[in-house]
């Protein structure tokens, strides 16, 4: 059965799959979003369903303040035999000074819905580590080198790939790191993982950033610690058949790679050996608005199926570019609503929407205080990186609706209640009802922050006992309107969906839209959301 690729859509990057028995398992970067780490579950690599978040407390991430596309980063899960393990890092400041604070931990749990241990904290020289299980019982972690005293004088501070035996008695790290693999000249050197197959140990890195150079590199050696022999055929996945050298860029990109790939920035992959014996890689992509460079969905998550020859791993394509699609493990692929009218009953809602660096209902949200509905309390202003009171859903596919229905009753124009279209806090569109004090009456409004620069779009004073505000989206189209009297009204002048866009804020993650509401009295106002609709065109 064909399956069509990417197999998550919308901000899933950096994913690390795993098999055991007839399970497969994805876990995805997720950033300042929070619960961190978001896994996957499937018995045929084609239908995914969201699984669990195994970091659903501050204890395992402390992510309050946080700068955008900081936070949690490319986690590495597997299995043991008895234990689940999952590795991640999470990151602070990552690209405002040379010095990169990184903190990779690790956690473990028999069940992979949890209960999930204490963090044991294992080092902080790179990020991107994950754990290698040897035969004999043995764990290592793996993890990419960060020099800053290289960022200072002008070079390249990714200098390789570190090896370390973690003790699992002691819960830490023992002996000395190794340098086992510096990379190859593609450069930017992250993402490792070891695999065994056949007496060779496989060395997996995502290399070339992760941009439209973005690729995998596979090398391999019969010990452990090396050396390491490069595949003859480097890159193993890439999207980009071009040149590497910057300046020759611009000549060939519409002729080579960026332009002739569906599925671009192809790279930070995971070999994964199916229950048929077929082999499976996975790895980010991302897909633009037709006509531009810009990635409003960020990078999301594609399969290609990998066949050996000579004791390497080749794309069963051929070539290194990925495909379209795949065949999967057989059965029927299961149709994915279009749309989607989440209600506020129960907490199901919950398996799309996260929040901003803290847990839901540590952000003034309840669902117990009007039957049918999620009350949101106002916090901080959509620009802060501390109290957002923000929830938010991916955005999946380049054409889509939403739209959210609520009651609110301003008295000042510190509160704010509506619905955000937002990439980042330096680049989001915010429509929303406040409050007009000379006037006294209630108004929509809509604000864009684009780098970081707001403007007042519209003002319109409104008269209403409930709210609706809408939201359409047409590749780099992107119009807000509302209901008033029973008549659909524009808010404002279209607006470029390519402002939310990793491409253009210079990020990880991707565009999310959701509900938002802002005190900056006191903390104390609310709004009443009775539904909110999600709908791919």
């Amino acid at each position: 059965m064909h399956c069509e690729n990417p197999v998550l859509k919308g901000f899933h990057p950096d994913p690390s799959m795993l098999r055991v028995g007839n399970d497969y398992f994805l876990a995805v970067s997720t950033f300042e979003w929070f619960p961190g780490v978001r896994i996957y579950h499937s018995t045929n690599l084609m239908n995914w369903e969201y699984l669990t978040a195994p970091l659903d407390d501050m204890d395992k991430a402390e992510l309050a303040g946080c700068c955008a596309s900081d936070g949690i980063w490319a986690p590495h899960i597997s299995h043991d035999g008895s234990y689940f393990y999952l590795i991640y890092t999470v990151v602070h400041g990552a690209r405002e000074n040379p010095v990169m604070d990184v903190s990779n931990y690790l956690i473990k749990a028999k069940d992979i819905r949890g209960k999930w241990s204490k963090p044991v904290y294992l080092n902080s020289s790179g990020f991107d580590p994950s754990i290698f299980h040897e035969e004999d019982g043995s764990k290592w972690i793996v993890n990419m080198e960060w020099n800053y005293q290289k960022v200072c004088c002008g070079e390249h501070p990714f200098t390789g790939i570190l090896l370390q035996e973690y003790n699992s008695e002691r819960a830490e790290l023992v002996g000395n790191p190794v340098k086992i693999f510096q990379g190859t000249a593609i450069g930017s050197t992250e993402g490792p993982q070891i695999f065994k197959k056949k007496g060779y140990y496989y060395l997996v890195s995502a290399e070339g950033g992760t941009g439209w150079f973005h690729a995998v590199t596979v090398a391999r050696s019969r010990s452990l610690t090396g050396p390491y022999e490069v595949h003859p055929q480097n890159p193993v996945l890439s999207s980009w058949g071009g040149t590497r050298e910057r300046r020759l860029v611009q000549e060939e990109k519409r002729e080579i790679g960026i332009e002739n790939c569906y599925l671009k920035k192809a790279g930070h992959g995971c070999f994964c050996e199916a229950a048929d014996g077929r082999w499976f890689l996975s790895h980010l992509c991302a897909r633009t608005i037709p006509g531009t460079e810009y990635c409003p969905m960020g990078r999301e998550t594609a399969i290609q199926e990998i066949v050996w020859r000579n004791d390497w791993p080749y794309l069963k394509n051929g070539t290194y570019i990925p495909e379209n699609s795949f065949e999967g493990m057989g059965g029927a692929i299961n149709e994915q609503d279009k749309g989607v009218v989440y209600s506020f009953q129960g907490e199901e809602f919950l398996r799309d929407f996260q929040t901003l660096r803290k847990p839901w209902n540590k952000l003034g949200m309840t669902i117990k205080e009007k039957q049918g509905c999620i009350r949101i309390y106002g916090r901080e202003s959509v620009y802060s990186r501390f109290d957002q009171a923000l929830i938010a859903r991916r955005q999946s596919s380049l054409k889509f609706q939403a739209e959210t229905t609520f009651t609110f009753r301003p008295k000042s124009f510190q509160h704010s209640a509506g619905l955000i279209y937002r990439y980042d806090e330096k680049n989001q569109y915010y429509a929303f009802i406040s409050y007009d004090e000379e006037k006294a009456v209630a108004t929509i409004n809509l604000i864009t922050v684009i780098s970081g620069k707001t403007a007042w779009i519209a003002q319109n004073e409104i008269h209403a006992e409930k709210y609706c505000i809408q939201l359409k989206v047409s590749d780099n189209r992107t119009a807000f309107s509302y209901v008033e009297d029973g008549v659909i009204k524009d808010l404002g002048e279209p607006l470029r969906t390519e402002v939310l866009s990793d491409d253009y804020a210079d990020g990880f993650t991707g565009a999310f839209v959701g509900m938002a509401v802002c005190d900056l009295q006191k903390h104390s106002e609310y709004a009443d959301f009775e539904a909110f609709v999600y709908e791919e065109l």
